[in-house]
């Protein structure tokens, strides 16, 4: 029992839905829809895909500007001790 509803409750309102509706266009309805939720999870997907790919651009330019931070610092100690 889901929430005080049985299976067999669950399958009256599908039948009548059934009757209403008709197989076709159920049919039509589900495509509709998964399809909305597949182009959904592929828009999130690249979505994710992009924010990951700007942060790693991001680190790998600080590390190039921590590198040449300290490459600099390096050769500015380097120089003053061999004076």
């Amino acid at each position: 029992m889901l929430g005080g509803i049985s299976i067999w409750q669950l399958l009256i309102v599908l039948v009548i839905i059934i009757l209403l509706f008709g197989t076709k266009k159920l049919r039509n309805i589900g495509g509709d829809l998964g399809g909305a939720l597949k182009s959904f999870k592929k828009a999130v997907n690249e979505d994710e895909a992009e924010s990951k790919s700007d942060e790693q651009k991001k680190i790998s330019s600080e590390d190039d500007a921590q590198f040449r931070d300290s490459d600099t610092t390096a050769t500015k100690s380097d120089t003053k001790s061999d004076k």
